[in-house]
């Protein structure tokens, strides 16, 4: 006989936090040693634990896998709501720690690379000379690899692109990211009087591969307006990789706008933006969160800065 929500809700209120963490990182890892390795406890103890759990809600949470075990539909569904439950302490515990102490804790931020650029670092840089307590963990990787750290919980938010349908994340869009064509000062397109769609095409030009949303921005951009496919005998979605290619290359690379502002400023970096506009620029990006969570002071505050520096 399968239990009503309401008896449900009573046994789930019975169950111990050690037996959520337990079936949290089960979900996480599929492997009963590896997730009571994870929580300090020995794998017989695990065992015992996750069976209390079934008793106790007579429900069956794992079936037998060859030597292994996987989640049951319903154990799969406890697991992702226990992931949920440890993520929202572990907010909790960095609240009351804010609270407690007076001091900002760890801001866990990602961004893919131009807002971490343009926005985050100069964001960070000022909140340093005003508050010297104040910590941040910055990753800056692909939409995809951040979209799936927010969902374990691994980052407070981030700044990053949402596909569609995504249910777990929420995502309120910030700002267009329009794209220049950056090579090395000292480039031979430089000294001609005016650069033409052909002069470009003279050039190899460095992008990430076809899957890469700058890449298929371009790509889509230039098709839009009859002009050739640029030759790309190396590509690289990596920025550093990019910058030390333009300088030792003459080579042509489409990078986010406010980040060539950001470094244009300098006249020590050997990088200039070509003096021609292809309409070129990629989808907005948006401040990202988990659904139904809610950021820390010191969280809010990274945000609240990043909004008035846009």
């Amino acid at each position: 006989m399968t239990p009503t929500p309401s008896a449900l809700m009573t046994q789930l209120r019975r169950l111990k936090p050690v037996q959520l963490r337990l079936l949290a990182h089960l979900g996480e890892v599929g492997a009963l040693g590896e997730a009571a390795s994870r929580i300090g406890i020995a794998q017989p103890a695990a065992s015992r634990l996750l069976a209390e759990m079934e008793d106790a809600l007579g429900l069956s949470l794992h079936e037998r896998q060859g030597r292994g075990l996987r989640l049951t539909h319903v154990g799969a569904a406890l697991a992702r709501r226990a992931a949920r439950i440890e993520m929202e302490l572990f907010d909790a515990a960095q609240e009351v720690a804010e609270a407690a102490t007076g001091r900002a804790g760890v801001v866990r931020v990602g961004a893919v690379t131009g807002p971490a650029l343009s926005l985050v670092l100069p964001v960070l840089t000022a909140m340093q000379k005003t508050l010297p307590d104040f910590r941040a963990e910055v990753t800056v990787a692909t939409s995809i690899t951040l979209c799936d750290m927010l969902r374990e919980g691994r980052l407070d938010f981030a700044l990053a692109r949402v596909t569609a349908g995504e249910s777990q994340l929420k995502a309120d869009v910030m700002a267009n990211e329009p794209l220049s064509l950056v090579v090395r000062r000292g480039h031979p397109l430089l000294v001609r009087p005016e650069i033409t769609v052909a002069d470009l095409l003279q050039y190899d030009w460095v992008m990430g591969d076809d899957e890469t949303l700058l890449t298929q921005t371009v790509m889509s951009r230039l098709t839009e307006i009859g002009v050739p496919i640029p030759n790309r005998r190396i590509s690289t979605s990596s920025f550093l990789f990019t910058l030390a290619l333009l300088n030792q290359t003459d080579a042509i690379a489409p990078l986010a706008t406010p980040v060539v502002d950001s470094l244009s400023g300098n006249p020590s970096v050997p990088f200039v933006t070509l003096p021609i506009d292809l309409g070129l620029a990629v989808a907005p990006f948006s401040l990202v969160t988990r659904v139904g969570s809610q950021l820390t002071p010191a969280a809010q505050r990274l945000v609240d800065g990043i909004r008035t520096h846009l």
